[in-house]
């Protein structure tokens, strides 16, 4: 009855084990991929002056406009590096186009424009997917910036309707693997969020 128990107990563990190496062999591409998304965004985020219905109506205004003449600034761009030279000098132009958005709406607020280093939980667009993490992010802050923030990726321009997918040219073949997934059925994205969040607050 021993020996039998024994040879039970050994056949779980080289199940087990056999899962963990199966769940890592898949891990390492999909960090390679989320890396690879890290490396080539540039996210947009907007925070809203307050939560008042108000005030996240003209979060949505500000965010039109800025997806509108940001993708016209680093139109042609080939990657994330040009997209960030030919944009940043145009912050003040930008924020001067969405502060004239809401004195046309009645709201006396300034807008600032800033790129930062951003953590971001895993979100989804569409049926695009980003993984949690650390991002270069163009962030726009109304008024006392204390409301519920809007994101989405600003370079490539995955905000826009006309664009369906990331281009080959921008992302590598593991990184459109990853925004191609589903969230809600791959346990990997919550792999992800907690070891990128434990790493933020450890920085912090």
């Amino acid at each position: 009855m021993h020996k039998k128990h024994a040879q039970i107990l050994s056949l779980e563990l080289a199940a087990a084990l056999a899962l963990i190496l199966t769940f890592a062999a898949q891990m390492l591409p999909f960090c390679r991929g989320c890396e690879n998304l890290y490396d080539n965004m540039l996210r947009l985020h907007v925070i809203a002056a307050s939560d008042s219905d108000e005030d996240q109506r003209l979060k949505l205004l500000v965010r039109d406009t800025l997806l509108r003449e940001g993708a016209s600034v680093f139109d042609g761009s080939a990657d994330v590096q040009s997209a960030k030279e030919k944009l940043t000098p145009h912050f003040r132009e930008l924020e001067q186009a969405a502060e004239r958005v809401l004195r046309e709406n009645g709201s006396s607020d300034s807008v600032r424009v800033s790129l930062e280093k951003t953590y971001f939980d895993t979100r989804s667009y569409g049926s695009m997917t980003v993984p949690a993490g650390t991002y270069e992010a163009v962030c726009v802050r109304i008024g006392a910036a204390k409301g519920h923030n809007w994101w989405c990726v600003m370079f490539p321009p995955l905000c826009l309707p006309a664009v369906s997918e990331p281009t080959d040219a921008v992302f590598s073949t593991d990184g459109r693997a990853v925004l191609g997934s589903s969230p809600r059925y791959d346990v990997r994205f919550k792999v992800v969020e907690l070891y990128q969040s434990a790493k933020t607050k450890l920085h912090k």
